[in-house]
């Protein structure tokens, strides 16, 4: 990759004089660069570009350029490459846009020993390497862009150079035909002039690498800010399982940034905010924050506003509290958030010394100033000098505590506000944007990143088919309780099982559920019945489903009869970019209709898959909702963990699901079950209506 990064040479084929064109900008900016590289600009019809000696064509240059920049009409690249495949090119950046057949021209690329990013590209930029292959101007910085827009990547980049951030490195990728996100972010792990990188993306295909890319930066201390488009609604479609049905890619995503230790965000202005809050200053250990306000109204709405992003403002420590009354003894609220009432106007250090007090106290994690504060010297500049000193103290209670201190200020560029930035407190002009940088790092801080090691995985050892019966013996096997059964009807050819042959000899106690094995979905069927008290019943209903379904395998099962019981979705599936997925959620036949969903890239450890039923709306009813007793979390965290290492262990495995777990205060226990394998076989006349259906047991 350093081809690209910091090549010796570099040829532009389509240089231009014409400062609306690409190749204008990418002759400008690679000249930039020839003190440490031999640029090289190819043009038939211009004898100088920019006051530097032109080459007809690729043939002609001096020697074989390490990195060819491509900006020539899209029909005529492929035999560029040709061509320059021939002579040793094996670096090429694609500027041009509308190229025929891109995926076999970077095969051919690939053949023969080179790497493509493009087409389509906007360009590269390594500030540190003085590279400037792209349309325009970049402030050098410590912000790295990677992205498959351009223009969405240069909206962020001029996003940052107003922020003060600049950019290290910018590669726009394109449509990934060949060098992917995943491989350029692995350069940045090493490289020193970036601290934090954005990335774009609108196609996450071999996901599996970027996370582990993610995971690399993470690991240097690098936070990584993803933006993306909508999720997809295709897959969802086409799932045959509430697992798949139900999570979105967008809900996948968010699953790989926290496996990863990224964060996603929703636009480029959010971005750099919050880059703008990594490169000042510390990161909160915790989500409990002071707020210190110099307007009663300004404060309340900033408590409001924290605990809307999930920030908690709890009560001061006494010594805070002590401390406080003593800096506004006339103050009738001494309590978090801080009225200053008037203090501030009558002794800017006060708001120092109040922030000391909150920094002090071990339940607050990081304080907010809220208000008037940056703009004394604005409105007075008599009060200029004094407002400084605060802004100084601000910085020296930041760098002894190591907790963040954030300004929301009713000034955007006064001199304390740029003071502020300066010396690590970041200020915002509103205090939405305030907390919600607050809570993004917050978050960010609490989620390092996970994955379990390969050796927990568990795929399936024993023979299994199609069906209920075979989904029961793969989750039972897997160490899921299920409950005990028989199987009835057409268990092989030309055997067929009736109930009076083999419900008296099973041992099973009444009542019993009867269900047809075959339907993805039964109820939507007629497939089960359950409350069956005796032989009688279950031999009438049985012949009454035979009637109505067909032969089949059938399974007679003990009914769940236990009280207090919570039921639970859990499932696993094969994402088509990031590989294994556990889901958990409410369960039931109105698990759509509620629509309490999570799911975590797979496997999961105990402790990850407690964290994953947290997250549930209905994690209430299982903590003993309404005096009733508490379920067994912890048996449905095991459940939890085998699906994850199930579907994790077998490639075969393309949905599994649960539904319901039915969890009592003595445990799990899995009354239904799906497994739909990558080759799943096409559903017969019989049972096509129960394949396609949407609603389970």
């Amino acid at each position: 990759m350093d081809a690209f990064f910091d090549p010796g040479s570099v040829a532009v084929l389509g240089a231009s004089n014409d400062s609306s064109k690409w190749g204008f900008w990418l002759a400008a900016g690679a000249l930039r660069g020839a003190e440490r590289r031999r640029i090289y600009l190819i043009n038939a019809k211009a004898a100088s570009i920019q006051g530097q000696p032109t080459f007809a064509q690729l043939r002609d240059l001096p020697e074989t350029p390490e990195l060819l920049v491509i900006s020539v009409p899209g029909p005529t690249v492929a035999g560029v490459v040709a061509e320059a495949l021939e002579l040793g090119v094996r670096a090429f950046l694609i500027i041009s846009a509308r190229v025929p057949d891109a995926d076999t021209l970077a095969a051919s690329i690939r053949e023969a020993g080179g790497r493509l990013i493009g087409p389509n590209s906007l360009g590269l930029v390594d500030s540190s390497n003085d590279l400037l292959l792209a349309w325009g101007n970049f402030s050098p910085g410590s912000l790295a862009v990677v992205t498959q827009s351009g223009q969405l990547g240069t909206e962020i980049a001029t996003l940052a150079a107003r922020s003060g951030l600049g950019i290290s490195r910018f590669a726009s990728i394109g449509g990934q035909s060949d060098v992917r996100a995943a491989e350029v972010l692995t350069t940045l792990v090493d490289d020193p002039a970036t601290t934090q990188v954005a990335l774009y993306l609108e196609s996450f295909t071999g996901g599996a690498a970027l996370v582990s890319a993610l995971k690399a930066l993470r690991a240097a201390g690098k936070p990584t800010m993803i933006l993306t488009t909508g999720a997809s609604t295709a897959g969802a479609r086409l799932a045959r399982s509430h697992t798949g049905s139900m999570t979105s890619a967008m809900d996948t995503v968010d699953a790989a940034c926290r496996a990863a230790g990224a964060i996603r965000l929703t636009t480029p202005g959010q971005l750099v905010e919050l880059a703008g809050f990594f490169a000042s200053t510390w990161l909160p250990t915790g989500r409990r924050i002071g707020v210190l306000s110099d307007s009663g109204g300004q404060g309340a709405i900033a408590a409001d506003t924290a605990e809307s992003w999930g920030l908690d403002v709890p009560e001061l420590s006494p010594g805070a509290t002590g401390r406080v009354s003593e800096l506004l003894p006339e103050a009738e609220h001494i309590d978090n958030p801080i009225d200053l009432d008037g203090a501030g106007e009558k002794n800017l250090d006060a708001y120092a010394d109040l922030a000391e007090a909150l920094l002090a106290d071990s339940g607050i994690d990081a304080a907010v100033v809220s208000g008037y504060f940056g703009c004394y010297g604005e409105d007075v500049p008599d009060l200029l000098d004094r407002e400084l000193s605060v802004v100084d103290r601000f910085g020296e209670l930041v760098a002894e505590a190591k907790k963040p201190v954030i300004v929301h200020s009713m000034s955007a560029s006064s001199p304390a506000v740029t003071r502020l930035w300066e010396l690590g407190i970041p200020a915002y002009t509103s205090i939405e944007a305030a907390m919600r940088v607050l809570a993004r790092a917050g978050f960010y801080a609490s989620h390092s990143g996970r994955l379990a090691e390969s050796s927990e995985l568990n795929g399936p050892v024993t023979p299994w088919g199609t069906g209920y019966a075979a989904a029961r013996a793969v989750i039972e096997e897997a160490g899921v309780p299920v409950p005990a059964a028989v199987t009835l009807g057409s268990v092989s050819p030309g055997e067929s099982r009736e109930p009076a042959e083999v419900v008296p000899a099973s041992g099973l106690r009444p009542p019993f559920a009867l269900k047809a094995g075959w339907p993805t979905h039964k109820t939507e069927v007629g497939g089960i019945v359950l409350g069956l008290n005796d032989l009688t019943a279950v031999a009438t209903a049985y012949a009454d489903m035979v009637s109505r379904l067909g032969e089949g395998e059938y399974i007679l099962e003990e009914m769940d009869t236990r009280e207090h019981v919570v039921e639970i979705l859990v499932g696993g599936r094969q994402d088509e970019n990031f590989g294994p997925l556990v889901v958990v959620a409410a369960g039931g036949t109105e698990t759509e209709l509620f629509a309490d969903t999570w799911l975590e890239l797979a496997p999961v450890t105990h402790a990850e898959a407690l964290d994953m039923i947290s997250r549930l709306s209905c994690s209430r009813l299982l903590t003993g909702w309404r005096g009733r007793p508490a379920a067994d979390i912890d048996g449905l965290a095991d459940v939890i963990v085998a699906i994850s290492r199930l579907v994790a262990g077998s490639n075969d495995i393309a949905e599994i699901e649960i539904n319901p777990v039915r969890v009592a205060p003595d445990g799990g226990l899995a009354v239904d079950a799906l497994v739909v394998t990558t080759e799943a076989p096409t559903p017969t006349t019989e049972n096509l209506t129960a394949e396609t259906s949407t609603s389970e047991e």
